[in-house]
C-alpha cells in the first residue's frame, strides 16, 4: 500500500466503489458497488487489472495532487479532465508523475464518472468489498484533506491507450418479465413499451423515477406481500409512476414490479440525467440470457480493444517533451 493522491477539493458525491457485494441479500445488504458496471470494466481493461476499487464521481469530480507516480484511467460519464492544466482524454489510461495536479470538472454527458488507479485504491473492506453504501453506513464519502492509498501496480508500463466507445446494443432498454408482470393487463404492458419516459429529478444511487404523466398503477397492488428486490427491478408504487431500482436499492419491497432491466442495460438508467428520455422493450428470458452471456464475453475482450492514443500535434502544448525525432544532427559542415 502506497500513498497515491491528496484530495485538494472534491465534489459532494465522490465515493470509493468496486463491484459490490455478492450473496448478502439475506442479510439485508444490496449489491451496492458502482452504478455503472460497464465503466468499471472499462477502467480495469485500460489499466490491465481486475475490477479493483475506483473513485465514483456523481456529476462532479475534484482536484487531486499526486504524491507518488501512478497510472490513471478515466471512464464513464464524459467529464472535463485536466492534468497540470492540459486536457486529458476520457476512456484512456495515462501516466501521472508525483507532484502533478489532476482536475476533474463537471460531467458533460452522463452522470457517473470513474477514476481508476494502477493497483486500485486501498481502503477498509467489509465482507470482501471496499464499496461505499450510505444507507448501510459502510465506507465513506471522500473529503478534502484525505490522502488515498493505492495497491501494487501490476502493469506500470501500460499507458497511452484509449478504449474506443462501443455503440449501444439497443436503443430501448431491454427488460424481462417478473413474477408480477402478468398481473398488469396486456394493454398496460403494451403502453409501458410504447411510452417515452423521462428520467425524473427524484433519484440517487437507490433508484430513479420514470416520468411520463401516465399512471401504470395496478389495481390491488397494495396487497402484494413484500418480496426480494434487486437492482434493475422496476416498481410501480400506488401513484402509478414507475421507479427503477439501482445499486443501493433496498433488498425487499411490496410494490408490484412490472419489469426487470437486464443487468447489462442498467447503466443506461444510472447514467441518465434529469430530463433524458428512456424507453423499454420486453424480451424473453431466453433472449435475455443470450444477451447477458454475450455481454460478459464482450467485457472479457475489452483489453484487446485498447489502442494507442493518436495525438494531434496542434493540441500538444508540451510538444518539446515528446521525442518526435531521434538522432538529430547539425546541418552545418565540419
Amino acid at each position: 500500500m502506497t500513498p497515491a493522491i491528496e484530495v485538494i477539493k472534491v465534489g459532494p458525491a465522490v465515493t470509493v466503489q468496486d463491484a459490490g457485494w455478492s450473496g448478502t441479500l439475506a442479510s439485508g445488504l444490496s449489491r451496492g458497488g458502482v452504478a455503472d458496471t460497464f465503466a468499471l470494466s472499462c477502467v480495469g481493461a485500460l489499466l490491465g487489472q481486475s475490477d479493483t476499487a475506483v473513485l465514483e464521481m456523481a456529476g462532479f469530480g475534484g482536484t487531486f495532487k499526486f504524491v507518488n507516480n501512478a497510472r490513471i484511467a478515466i471512464a464513464g460519464a464524459g467529464m472535463d479532465v485536466r492534468l497540470d492544466g492540459s486536457a486529458l482524454l476520457n476512456n484512456a489510461v495515462h501516466r501521472v508523475e508525483a507532484g502533478q495536479v489532476l482536475e476533474i470538472g463537471a460531467a458533460r454527458t452522463g452522470l457517473y464518472g470513474y477514476l481508476g488507479i494502477g493497483g486500485g485504491f486501498v481502503t477498509p473492506r467489509f465482507q470482501g468489498s471496499a464499496s461505499t453504501h450510505r444507507g448501510a453506513g459502510l465506507g465513506q464519502v471522500i473529503e478534502a484533506g484525505q490522502v488515498l492509498a493505492m495497491g501494487v501496480d501490476p502493469k506500470p508500463e501500460r499507458v497511452g491507450l484509449v478504449l474506443p466507445n462501443m455503440p449501444k446494443s439497443s436503443a430501448a432498454i431491454r427488460v424481462v418479465a417478473t413474477a408480477h408482470t402478468d398481473l398488469f393487463s396486456t394493454q398496460v404492458r403494451a403502453r409501458f413499451e410504447e411510452t417515452v419516459f423521462t428520467r425524473g429529478a427524484k433519484g440517487n444511487r437507490q433508484g430513479v423515477a420514470l416520468e411520463s404523466g401516465e399512471s401504470f398503477a395496478l389495481e390491488g397492488g397494495q396487497s402484494i406481500p413484500s418480496e426480494t428486490v434487486i437492482p434493475g427491478d422496476i416498481q410501480v408504487p400506488g401513484q402509478g409512476a414507475p421507479f427503477a431500482l439501482l445499486a443501493d436499492s433496498q433488498t425487499t419491497g411490496g410494490y408490484p414490479r412490472i419489469a426487470a432491466v437486464l443487468p447489462c442495460d442498467i447503466a443506461q438508467i444510472a447514467q441518465a440525467v434529469a430530463g433524458d428520455e428512456l424507453r423499454f422493450k420486453f424480451i424473453s428470458r431466453e433472449e435475455g440470457i443470450k444477451i447477458e452471456r454475450a455481454d460478459r464475453k464482450a467485457r472479457a475482450q475489452l483489453s484487446k480493444r485498447c489502442a494507442p492514443i493518436l495525438r494531434d500535434p496542434a493540441q500538444m502544448n508540451d510538444l518539446l517533451s515528446y521525442q518526435l525525432i531521434s538522432g538529430a544532427i547539425s546541418g552545418e559542415s565540419e
